[in-house]
C-alpha cells in the first residue's frame, strides 16, 4: 500500500503561489474519460508535472501536490486510472481500488498518460515547455516506463517506484526497457523499504548506465516505503530532502522561464 487517503503531502504551502485549480474530465485516443485535477502556477517556470498516482488513483493527496507544485512555479496535472472501469465521479474511504488496479493495462494507462500530457502542453496558453512526470509506488514505476512513450519529456521522477519484475497490468520493469528511455531519471527510494531492494535499485542503475541514460538514485537510510506523507514525522528531513530533489531536478532540465502566464 502507499498512502492513506488521510495523507497529505510533507510541504508548506506557498500563499498566492497557485493561479487556480479545477477538476477536469480528460479524454484518451482510444475514447477512455478519466478524472484529473489540475493546478496552474502564479508565477510559470516553463515547466509541467504530469502526477501519476499510487494503486488508489486520483484522491487528496495528489491534489494537493498539485498545488505544491504549482506554488513552486510548475503547472501540474495528477490523474486517475481507472475511467474504463469505474467511472469518472469522485470516490471515498468505501472505494474497493484493488478490483480496478486488476483490470488496467499498460495500453491503456498509456492512452490515459498521452491524454495528461496534452493537456499540460496545449491548454494554459501552452505554458509547458519541459514536461515531466512524477510517479508513487505503483505510479513511479509507470513515472519511469513513461520515458519510453516518445513524449518528449525533460525529465522522468519515480518515488519508491518498483524496478524489476512483473508489474501489474502488464507494466514493463523499467530495468529491462532501459535502453529505450528518452530522458533524463530521479530515483527517490527508502532504504527501509523491501519493495525497492538494494539489489533491484543497483539492477536498475546498472541498466541506466549501460543504457548511457542520465540518472541519479537518492536512498534515505532508515526510511520506509510512502515515508513521504506529513504524516511520518520521524522522516521529515528525509521528506524535506526528497522534495529538495524533485525542485532541484525539475529546475536543472527546464530550460527557461516562460513569460506571461
Amino acid at each position: 500500500m502507499c498512502f492513506d487517503l488521510d495523507s497529505r503531502p510533507p510541504i508548506v504551502p506557498i500563499a498566492g503561489g497557485a493561479l487556480d485549480s479545477t477538476e477536469l474530465l480528460l479524454e484518451a485516443e482510444d475514447g477512455n474519460r478519466f478524472r484529473a485535477f489540475r493546478a496552474r502556477a502564479a508565477n510559470p517556470s516553463g515547466a509541467g508535472m504530469l502526477i501519476l498516482p499510487d494503486v488508489r488513483g486520483l484522491h487528496p493527496f495528489y491534489e494537493e501536490l498539485a498545488l505544491r507544485f504549482a506554488e513552486n512555479g510548475v503547472d501540474a496535472v495528477a490523474i486517475d486510472y481507472f475511467g474504463r472501469t469505474a467511472g469518472v465521479s469522485a470516490r471515498g474511504e468505501e472505494f474497493e481500488h484493488m478490483p480496478h488496479v486488476e483490470q488496467v493495462t499498460w495500453r491503456g494507462l498509456t492512452a490515459d498518460i498521452r491524454a495528461g500530457a496534452a493537456n499540460l502542453r496545449m491548454n494554459d496558453e501552452r505554458r509547458v515547455e519541459a514536461l515531466f512526470t512524477v510517479g508513487f509506488c505503483f505510479g513511479g514505476r509507470i513515472s519511469y516506463d513513461s520515458a519510453t512513450l516518445g513524449l518528449e519529456l525533460a525529465g522522468s521522477i519515480g518515488f519508491y517506484g518498483i524496478p524489476i519484475g512483473a508489474g501489474r497490468g502488464g507494466t514493463p520493469a523499467p530495468a529491462d526497457v532501459a535502453d529505450q528511455m528518452a530522458n533524463p531519471i530521479l530515483g527517490i527510494f527508502g532504504g527501509a523499504d523491501g519493495a525497492t531492494s538494494p539489489e533491484a535499485r543497483k539492477t536498475f542503475d546498472d541498466a541506466l548506465t549501460k543504457a548511457r541514460v542520465e540518472h541519479r538514485f537518492v536512498t534515505y537510510d532508515n526510511a520506509p516505503h510512502s515515508f513521504f506523507d506529513r504524516k511520518a514525522a520521524e522522516f521529515a528531513d528525509a521528506t524535506s530532502q526528497a522534495w529538495g530533489e524533485t525542485l532541484t531536478f525539475v529546475r536543472g532540465h527546464t530550460p527557461s522561464p516562460v513569460a506571461g502566464g
